[in-house]
């Protein structure tokens, strides 16, 4: 493969930086369209004023997000809300869905979670005065009777590997406990079909593979069967019917965007929306696909590098389009690749690097690049 006969398709629509960019990952790049979408929404508030949310309809334009978000995660609008962020968002579908009893009380997280999912299911667990310790374990193989929800990661971001969230949900219902995924690092990088896996609940950010920009906006995905549970209410959950009636019974909208809390921000909205543009143009299917040929590619060059180890599974099926290589000094290894390089990559302490080649942007070239220089300095 090479850039003539697999291009990565919008290319050009990206500001692209010098660097050979591998850390979309960590942060998307910037769409083309976002400065025009968030200048119309600066225009508008300086036209406009207050009267932007109606003359404008900023009233509307997080649950605009909501179809086009929901088609990246296969899942149906109604059950799709942008809003919030991730830890945020984690917090408030365990508020509503985590109910421990004395027999059933325990919260699985994965070995390798990320530390914001860790400390959101202990600060549950002692929210309900139990002793953190014993009630979340880190062990996604164990799913007995004690335990009330699972909440591991579609994607993990420190190895890169792919859960079977299907089969992991199933094995969750079957212990009688609720499945909540973290979909942080899966959301416009692999393959999902929240609905036809029969998902419970699912919270994401937007700010790396979904290029919403620095500190983006979240989502939420909420299965029907819970959309009634109780929850931590606020004015933007009410239905949009009856929500400047300003009444003190909680009237919940219709759907996930029921869960919602707080005004949305209109102007970090416009760039996500400029993101799921290319989305819907470009498909996740076609753009999973040349993920795995991309991702194929520079594994095996990196299998060709002596003094590195690849982390990341060698299924294509088990991973997505993050590669992580075990090496000494990662933080001072990636410092060199960029100074020295000019490839952008990320670490993890003490000896992880992550490359997360994008099929929206990342060419073939950026590809021999980034194993190029790895083997130049590594050797």
């Amino acid at each position: 493969m090479d850039d003539d006969s697999d291009p990565a398709p919008a290319r050009d629509r990206f500001a692209l930086p010098p660097e050979a960019y591998h850390a979309g990952n960590s942060l998307g790049l910037q769409p083309l369209a976002t400065r025009e979408a968030l200048a119309a929404r600066l225009d508008e508030w300086a036209e406009l004023a207050v009267e932007g949310w109606f003359d404008a309809v900023w009233l509307a334009s997080a649950d605009a997000l909501a179809p086009a978000m929901a088609r990246v995660v296969g899942a149906n609008a109604p059950d799709v809300a942008v809003m919030n962020t991730l830890s945020v968002n984690l917090h408030l579908l365990l508020a509503a869905l985590y109910r421990p009893s004395p027999e059933r009380f325990r919260i699985v997280i994965d070995a390798d979670a990320f530390g914001s999912d860790a400390h959101v299911a202990a600060s549950h667990a002692a929210w309900h005065g139990l002793d953190a310790a014993d009630a979340v374990r880190a062990h996604a193989d164990v799913i007995d009777e004690t335990v009330a929800v699972t909440l591991l990661a579609g994607v993990s971001y420190l190895t890169g590997a792919a859960a079977d969230i299907e089969g992991m949900t199933r094995r969750a219902h079957e212990a009688g406990a609720i499945a909540i995924w973290d979909l942080a690092h899966a959301a416009g990088n692999i393959a999902l079909e929240l609905d036809r896996w029969d998902v419970d609940a699912a919270a994401w950010c937007s700010y790396k593979y979904l290029n919403g920009g620095p500190g983006a906006p979240g989502a939420i995905y909420v299965n029907e069967r819970h959309q009634q549970a109780p929850r931590l209410a606020g004015w933007w959950g009410v239905d949009p019917a009856d929500r400047f009636r300003m009444e003190h019974a909680f009237l919940p909208g219709a759907g996930a965007a029921g869960f919602a809390l707080s005004t949305p921000s209109v102007l970090a909205l416009a760039p996500l929306g400029a993101s799921l543009d290319l989305f819907d143009e470009f498909g996740m299917p076609a753009l999973r696909a040349r993920s795995e040929r991309l991702t194929g590619y520079l594994a095996n060059r990196f299998d060709a590098i002596t003094g590195v180890s690849l982390l990341t599974p060698a299924d294509p099926a088990r991973r997505g389009s993050q590669l992580s290589l075990r090496v000494p000094d990662a933080r001072k290894l990636a410092g060199r690749l960029r100074s020295e390089h000019g490839v952008i990559c990320d670490f993890r302490e003490p000896d992880v690097l992550r490359f997360a080649p994008t099929a929206l942007y990342t060419s073939y070239e950026d590809c021999d690049r980034a194993a190029d220089s790895l083997a130049a300095l590594v050797r």
